[in-house]
């Protein structure tokens, strides 16, 4: 399994999930055209990160091309981080609270015969 992580992204962890949500379990090649076509701008973040996993699966497998290995989306999970708090001056007197939210997001890629074959192991081991 190859992975990367986005730490203290200025975005709040729910739009990002929208994002991410819609690559889970996509084949490689196309989460990049859905993200890459997305209006969102949380998309333009995951795209590179999805870009720098495929990196690492290429410094570790040289030889290999992405479309003949079955790249897919494993995990990509988004984490909220540090909240920076601020205030909003309000009438008469008052001052609301502005939370600045930004996350973590961790994208992981695998075969997807890796996948089966660990689907396959997990189901073994429930029946046991």
């Amino acid at each position: 399994m190859y992975y990367a992580v986005l730490r203290n992204c200025p975005t709040s962890p729910r739009k990002m999930r929208l994002v991410t949500d819609m690559i889970k379990g996509v084949e490689v090649n196309r989460a990049l055209d859905m993200l890459k076509y997305s209006q969102k701008e949380a998309s333009r973040k995951v795209e590179k990160l999805l870009l720098s996993a495929i990196a690492n699966w290429q410094t570790k497998n040289e030889g290999a091309r992405i479309e003949d290995s079955n790249l897919v989306v494993k995990v990509a999970r988004v984490d909220a981080s540090r909240t920076l708090k601020r205030i909003q001056p309000a009438p008469q007197g008052r001052a609301h609270r502005i939370r600045k939210r930004s996350n973590h997001v961790t994208i992981a890629i695998d075969s997807k015969d890796a996948v089966a074959q660990q689907e396959v192991l997990q189901e073994q081991e429930n029946q046991a």
